[in-house]
């Protein structure tokens, strides 16, 4: 018996990169109904010719309209909340526009699931939540701070709320090696920000299993970080570049307006009221109540020593170790299959 078992299941966004993979993930989990939800009627479509179950059920709505959100949400025991606005241009030019989805959406999310007394959420965050630099990290991290506060206001009854943070997913959609491919299908220069550029790589196999984990192990506003290698950008390119026996040449182009060198996936803060799960970390929640003299008058020196988990100092992987793990995704597989016929 499976912790699905049974149980009537909404992924929000459920028509992206995440949540077409999460749904094809449960399809053998016993489940009584999966409700998608989103604002795209194409992949809604699409998806519902894709599976043809008639226990996955497509709703339309928008995560900033509360009443199509408590439409999908009667019923429900899981929510997997994944809509969100996540392509750092789009969200530098309209941040208005990010605050009301990954803010103002997502607290729509949470109230709705807490007064329809569903049993869990798992909202998905990423790694640009931690000190952000642009607009769609800023905006996921004031997710977070929604879903905490309403976990602290719950304490240990009625919703349990936890977050998942992970870096990049390999194969989402805007993710860096789609482009890679393209650019060398077309024969064109493989265009590289900055090779010295470090990012954590995750695949979308193991961002679901980090889900899982948290919807399994997670207590109230607990944050659960998937631990995950990283590699610099420059040996991304390379990787994909011997992998598909490319002539392209690699083109630097500079860092780009709201990118990092790298990302953080756990603060100096966090990793001191974290646990170590084995493949996962358990950062619990800052439990402060709202006496504000623990913020103003309390702190920790210990803070000071202790080292931030980012894509510097994570386990590095070299250009033979990116091709060992991009050879092992089903993407790339099929890429290679199509290029042999």
């Amino acid at each position: 018996m499976t912790i699905f078992e049974g149980k009537t299941i909404l992924v929000t966004g459920g028509t992206g990169s995440f949540g077409g993979y999460f749904v094809n993930y449960l399809l053998d989990k016993n489940f009584k109904e999966i409700r998608v939800f989103s604002r795209d009627e194409l992949k809604q479509e699409e998806m519902r010719l894709r599976f043809q179950n008639p226990k996955i059920k497509f709703y339309i709505g928008d995560i900033r309209d509360r009443s199509s959100v408590d439409d999908a949400m009667s019923g429900v025991d899981y929510v997997f909340h994944a809509a969100a606005l996540k392509q750092v241009p789009t969200c530098e030019f309209f941040p208005m526009q990010a605050t009301q989805t990954n803010v103002l959406g997502s607290r729509n999310v949470i109230d709705s699931a807490i007064s329809h007394g569903v049993s869990k959420v798992v909202s998905l965050s990423t790694d640009k939540a931690v000190y952000p630099v642009n607009a769609l990290g800023i905006t996921k991290a004031l997710m977070e701070k929604v879903v905490e506060a309403s976990a602290r206001n719950l304490g240990e009854k009625g919703t349990i709320l936890t977050i998942v943070r992970y870096g990049n997913v390999l194969f989402s959609r805007g993710s860096v090696i789609p482009l890679f491919l393209k650019q060398i299908k077309e024969n064109k220069a493989i265009s590289v920000t900055e090779p010295n550029m470090t990012r954590f790589l995750l695949p979308l196999k193991e961002a679901t299993g980090l889900v899982t984990f948290a919807l399994e192990k997670g207590q109230q506003g607990d944050i659960f970080v998937r631990k995950a290698p990283s590699c610099s950008v420059g040996d991304l390119a390379q990787a994909v570049k011997n992998i598909f026996q490319s002539d392209s040449e690699i083109k630097i182009i500079g860092m780009r307006h709201g990118e990092k060198l790298y990302e953080t996936l756990a603060s100096k803060g966090e990793l001191l009221r974290s646990e170590d799960m084995g493949d996962y970390l358990r950062v619990s929640i800052d439990d402060r109540d709202l006496n504000y003299n623990k913020y103003l008058n309390e702190g920790d020196m210990k803070i000071v020593k202790t080292e931030d988990y980012n894509s510097q100092n994570t386990l590095r992987m070299n250009v033979s170790e990116i091709e060992e793990m991009l050879l092992s995704q089903p993407e790339i597989i099929s890429e290679l299959k199509n290029r042999g016929s």
